[in-house]
Order: structure tokens, then sequence, then C-alpha cells
């Protein structure tokens, strides 16, 4: 990585201005995205993080059809801002769909079942871990990207159009590309009321 970790962590925020200019290969994105699939940690190691990389045409493709969803249940007096959001995210480089598969959460609810309730919450959690993996390491090459969720609305959509499996439950969506803008200031709320300590 070009920042070292705590530097990254800091970096890394959601950047809704991107446009289709890259900052890496195809080659570096895919090593990276690869890299967090194989590594984020998951529950009982079950490795049920699914990921659909869209780049080009495809990754264009996915925010027509969100707008094609959209305008159909967004009143039409609130849809050009709609529209105009859509088009910030479709003028990035690529999206980024995080699933989990379901066969292996049901799997483990199946084998495990004293922790049965428990394994849809700790396979959300792995999805997080993977996506702030991903998000991060994307910013360490010098790209923008956010965190967006028109599902369940395009699930069907996504799955027909680049057939993947049923199993397979869309947690969100990560449009990327090179940063035109920088996010607002962050403000934070008093560490000493999100922390305790005891020793």
């Amino acid at each position: 990585m070009s920042k070292i970790f705590d530097e990254t962590i800091e970096a890394r925020r959601s950047i809704y201005a991107i446009s289709k200019e890259t900052v890496a290969s195809d080659e570096k994105i895919m090593k990276l995205i690869e890299h967090a699939v194989k590594f984020a940690p998951s529950a009982f190691n079950s490795q049920s993080a699914r990921v659909l990389v869209l780049l080009g045409k495809e990754h264009n493709q996915l925010w027509d059809f969100t707008k094609e969803i959209l305008r159909k249940i967004v009143p039409a007096a609130s849809f050009p801002d709609t529209e105009a959001k859509l088009n910030s995210f479709q003028n990035g480089y690529g999206t980024i769909l995080y699933f989990e598969d379901q066969s292996t959460v049901q799997g483990l609810q199946n084998n495990y079942p004293l922790y049965r309730d428990n394994f849809p919450s700790w396979s959300l959690q792995s999805s997080g871990m993977l996506q702030l993996i991903i998000w991060s390491s994307l910013e360490s090459e010098g790209f923008g990207a956010s965190l967006q969720h028109y599902n369940p609305l395009i699930d069907e959509k996504v799955k027909s159009f680049w057939k993947l499996p049923d199993s397979w439950k869309l947690i969100g969506e990560m449009p990327f590309g090179k940063p035109l803008a920088q996010a607002d200031p962050k403000t934070f709320l008093p560490l000493e009321d999100r922390i305790k300590v005891f020793n």
C-alpha cells in the first residue's frame, strides 16, 4: 500500500464526485479485490463473501438498470434528483457489488444448530469487514468510492443479467473512480462517550 494502515483508514471517506478516469490498471484493481476476498475474516472460516466487479460498459449497464427500476417507483417530480445521484455513480470507473452466499450460511446453520440464529448476522459482519478492506485498498491506490444500497430493488435484474446463483444475496454496491472533489470535513463525537475501559 502507498499509505500506512492508520493513514489509509483516516483517508477513507465517501467520495461521490468521481470520474471514469482510472488511477490504477484493471490488473491492479483485481489483485487488491482478490487479496481482500481471500484474507477477509469470516465466521468458522466460511468464506461466504461473493463479489461481482463491473467495469466499462458493464458498470454503465448496472446504473442504467437502476435508473429504469427507480423511474417506475420514484415520483416524477423527485426523479431528476434521483437520476442526478445515479449519474454521479455511473460517472465512475467501475462498481463492486458485494454478496453473501446464503447456501453457505444455511449450511453453517444446519451443521452448527447451537449458533443457528447468529450466522446471518455474522455473515453481515464478515461482509462489512470485506467492504472496509476493499474500500481502504481503493483509497490507498488513489480512487474515491462510496457504499450504496439499491438492494433489494435491483437484486432480480442483477442476478438474471449477470447469471448469478440464486443463493447470492446482494448486500451493497460500491461505485469508484478518480476523485473530482474532496469529501467534506468530518466531525467526531467525543471518544470518552464511545469507549469504556476497565483494568
